[in-house]
């Protein structure tokens, strides 16, 4: 029997290719995510350990021994210096090969007028324990040398041989502590560009690369007085016999080195192997929402592929059943028994899915191979190569097998139900079977157990909002998850009950499409005829169009809803401020494309005492008049004046979000020296090292707009005229920007980096407002959408192949009834487009149903999520919506034209013949 069924597989051989498709393309996919996560693991392994540099064996802090550690063990553990690790004796110690203290400081290399900040690294005798490479010159080794990462010396203009200046926090710090006469001094040091460094690992990728820097300079820059006094907690070791360098490994050599280093390091350190550390970094990972999950989370689309596969393999069998009915009979009538014909099915399926499955593997190998080797996940940062798994290649196969097996038992069973006699009868094809009443109970109780968890959700929500105690105050998680739940039981009922709702849905919009002409009513009559095959194709349909308009639906919901979050809690788009500020900077800046408006105002620190008796912060901002404000402002300015003798002041501090309120309705504002009392930590007399001007008394005028600035009480407005007469004296300026990057064509990106490097030539100058957040934001919705849609993309090609399945079989059904319809006058391009009519019934009432139902589901996430940052906004993705719709119907058309060009090429009298 089993040879008689490798023969009908042959013999059907391109009716097989459609369900071959959807197992291949399903298995590739959960192939390539098991691939793809093993590059991810690998890559991100080691890039968390990529500043070891070379070396094979790292020392660093025994963090389960310091559980146990007292309070003063601790505070020891995390202060060690250089000294603490006898780098001498260890660099003397037989079997040691190399040594470097993991040493690093923040940086600010400037040369005349211009300045970059970034990272810088100490030196080490042996390059090869550096993470970055030397492009060119030498490493620093005597006093005063710095290596420049290439980009950042190009920023500069310096070139090797060249003496560059260097900052630093910590010296900023030291140099604020000390007299004025002496902070220049203390805020110096030079040092000679001496080697250019590259970072061909992009261990520093975020920094732009990484300086590499003498002894003494690192020493001056964490403002101590010598290098051993430097902090770190980690030494990295070349060891002989640690497989560094091509070397052969000698494990037991590498371990009697360690053991003689252990008794020179501090109490709760331990010494590791470089492949032991890769494997705790790959773990830490993996546990703190890593690899893990993001497997988890791809193979979850793999399985929903493969589920949607299953679909579209149920009706490839019910196409092969159908065909072969006269066949199967044959083989009855000569004595196949039942159970013959049911195991046929079943290792037809097996046979099937294997095959297609271990091209799947193919294909997954070589989509993560190509993407491997084309170098576009390096240009990400991201250093990736090829890591092979037994998951990668069993799983697929295997799930590939039982899903095939699993999804061709109704056909099985089918084939068993052929009996002798039909060899001499007419083939009946269609399926007219009813949906049994267990199935319609079960789809009501999931659809009804859906609709109370999720409004009960959204009730619990809508009363956290509205400050009334509820269980999401301690429990949002778990109404989250219930929404999540509600949203899942909805949808598996809607799929279960397709057989009942979808073939009644498509007979009415066909009903109408009936009137287009009589391709239109031979595509609606044909339609009815199968509800049970026209519901599973549909519902494979709904399932890819719900997902992806859910997703759609609610990135569009977080991008609105947290843009207008944003306008509300920043009142201006950008700011940038600071003491070396220039009207020349601002005005250049001003004309960046994206910046729709402007103002430039001097600025100066006073101090306020409000009702209470607390010492206040308050920027005074000098402005022409309040038209001016409007222009760049996002707040209720209305009736708003800003005179001689007025403030606009915020209704509330920043710091401690209560009223701001000041006796007798007047508000006096004066210089301070000393702490400033209100608890910001902020010292005054750093800010007003001498006069600011007059103390003046002003009247508040209070509006509600916020976080001009976070590092003051409050940002007041005053009349510019107050800094013109010498009431008050500027110590700085301030830059208020409104941003329209959409009616200029340019990204927030673009703008914000333009901003910034319009002022670069002024250390002192900070871009700080919305724009960074929003672009953040909008760049990683954007991202995690292309990414997810791209996932379900695969369930909706699947679910177009089963289109292409269905009208299959539908052509196989109506052999004798497309005969009939030639042979009394009908063309073949009617019959074609009775067929194209078919296949857009089938994927647009699908998919506008899908559309709507995840239009509710995206509203209902992003109401869960977005209001606890703002007032939901609840759109609906016509563009995206429309294009997924339009893409549904042309590959609908597109996969009728093959069963269309089968249903016209038999002559009408041979089908008659035939059927």
């Amino acid at each position: 029997m089993f040879s008689i069924t490798l023969k009908l597989m042959k013999k059907s051989a391109r009716m097989l290719i459609p369900a071959g498709i959807a197992i291949l393309i399903g298995t590739a996919f959960i192939c390539a995510t098991f691939l793809f996560s093993n590059t991810m693991t690998d890559a991100l392994g080691r890039q968390q350990t990529g500043s070891y540099g070379g070396a094979n064996t790292i020392v660093t802090i025994d963090y389960d021994a310091l559980n146990s550690a007292t309070d003063d063990e601790k505070n020891a553990v995390y202060s060690t210096a250089v000294s603490d690790f006898h780098l001498d004796q260890v660099a003397a110690t037989d079997g040691v090969d190399g040594v470097r203290a993991d040493t690093m400081t923040d940086v600010t290399v400037v040369n005349g007028d211009k300045n970059v900040s970034g990272i810088a690294l100490g030196t080490a005798k042996d390059a090869r324990l550096l993470p970055v490479g030397l492009a060119d010159g030498d490493l620093p080794a005597d006093n005063g040398e710095i290596a420049l990462p290439k980009s950042v010396a190009k920023q500069l203009g310096v070139t090797i041989g060249d003496t560059v200046t260097l900052s630093s926090r910590s010296l900023q710090e030291e140099a604020s502590t000390v007299d004025a006469a002496d902070a220049k001094a203390a805020g110096d040091v030079t040092a000679r560009v001496v080697g250019l460094t590259d970072d061909p690992n992009g261990v520093y990728g975020s920094y732009g690369g990484a300086s590499v820097i003498s002894n003494d300079v690192m020493a001056a820059l964490q403002a101590v007085d010598d290098f051993s006094q430097v902090r770190t907690s980690q030494l990295f070791l070349d060891l002989a016999g640690g497989g560094n360098g091509g070397r052969a490994t000698d494990p037991a050599k590498t371990q009697a080195t360690a053991d003689k280093l252990a008794k020179l390091m501090p109490k709760h350190y331990r010494i590791l192997s470089r492949e032991a550390a890769n494997q705790e970094a790959i773990k830490s990972l993996s546990v703190d929402g890593g690899t893990d999950i993001t497997t988890t989370f791809l193979l979850s689309f793999g399985v929903l592929a493969m589920f949607v596969a299953a679909l579209v393999i149920a009706n490839t069998f019910q196409v092969l059943v159908a065909q072969r009915r006269r066949t199967l009979a044959l083989l009855r009538t000569i004595g196949a028994k039942k159970s013959q014909l049911y195991g046929s099915v079943l290792f037809e399926a097996g046979v099937l899915g294997l095959v297609a499955s271990l091209l799947g593997v193919v294909l997954g190998c070589a989509l993560i191979g190509g993407l491997c080797a084309s170098g576009l996940m390096a240009s990400t940062g991201m250093d990736a190569r090829f890591v092979v798994s037994w998951q990668a290649f069993v799983v697929p196969i295997a799930f590939g097998i039982a899903m095939t097996v699993l999804a061709s038992l109704g056909s099985a069973r089918s084939a068993t139900a052929v009996t002798p006699l039909e060899a001499l009868r007419p083939i009946e094809l269609t399926d007219t079977r009813r949906a049994g009443i267990v199935r319609g109970i079960i789809s009501v109780l999931f659809i009804a157990a859906g609709l109370t968890m999720a409004v009960f959700a959204a009730w619990q929500m809508s009363r956290s909002i509205a400050g009334h105690t509820s269980m999401i105050t301690d429990a949002y998680s778990t109404v989250l998850l219930m929404a999540i739940a509600g949203c899942a039981f909805i949808f598996l009922g809607l799929v279960l009950s397709a057989v009942f709702w979808l073939p009644v849905l498509m007979r009415g919009v066909g009903a109408l499409v009936a009137l287009a002409g009589p391709s239109a009513k031979v595509a609606h009559a044909n339609i009815q005829k199968n509800p049970r095959r026209v519901a599973a194709t549909g519902a494979a349909l709904l399932i890819g169009v719900t997902l992806v308009a859910t997703i759609a639906t609610g990135a569009t919901s977080a991008k609105q809803t947290m843009g207008e979050a944003l306008d509300k809690r920043f009142s201006v788009d950008m700011i940038a401020d600071g003491a070396d500020m220039t009207g020349a900077q601002a005005a250049e800046a001003a004309k960046i494309k994206g910046v729709a408006a402007s103002v430039y105002a001097p600025t100066v620190m006073k101090y306020a005492t409000d009702k209470d008796g607390n010492d206040l912060s308050v920027l005074l901002v000098g402005v022409r008049d309040a038209d001016a404000l409007r222009s760049v402002m996002k707040a209720d300015l209305r009736n708003v004046a800003i005179g001689d003798d007025t403030v606009l002041m915020p209704k509330y501090d920043v710091f401690t979000g209560k009223t701001m309120a000041f006796d007798g309705g007047t508000a006096t504002f004066a210089d301070m020296t000393g702490d400033s009392g209100d608890g910001t930590g902020m010292d005054a007399s750093a800010e007003s090292t001498g006069s600011t001007g007059k103390t003046i008394t002003l009247k508040p005028t209070y509006v509600d707009y916020r976080r001009v600035s976070e590092n003051y009480n409050a940002v007041a407005f005053v009349s510019a005229g107050r800094f013109e007469n010498g009431d008050l004296t500027a110590t700085g300026h301030m830059m208020l920007m409104k941003i329209d990057a959409a009616a200029a064509g340019v990204s927030l990106n673009d703008v914000l980096t333009d901003v910034q490097q319009t002022f670069t030539a002024s250390s002192g100058v900070h871009v700080t407002g919305p724009i960074a957040e929003r672009s953040m934001w909008e760049t990683m919705i954007n991202g995690l959408m292309a990414l997810l849609v791209g996932l379900i993309a695969v369930a909706v090609l699947i679910a177009l192949v089963g289109v292409a399945n269905t009208l299959s079989l539908s052509v196989i059904e109506r052999t004798r009834e497309s005969a009939t319809l030639r042979a009394i006058g009908m063309t073949r391009g009617q019959l074609r487009r009775s067929l194209a009519v078919e296949a857009l019934l089938l994927s647009l009432v699908s998919g506008v149903a899908g559309v709507l139902l995840g239009t509710a589901f995206g509203w209902l996430g992003s109401y869960m999520v977005f209001s606890l940052y703002g007032d939901v906004v609840f759109p609906f993705d016509w563009v995206g919506n429309g294009i997924m719709l339009a893409v549904a119907a042309i590959a609908a058309l597109i996969v009728s034209v093959a069963p269309a060009r089968r249903a016209v090429s038999t002559p009408p009298v041979e089908a008659l013949a035939e059927a």
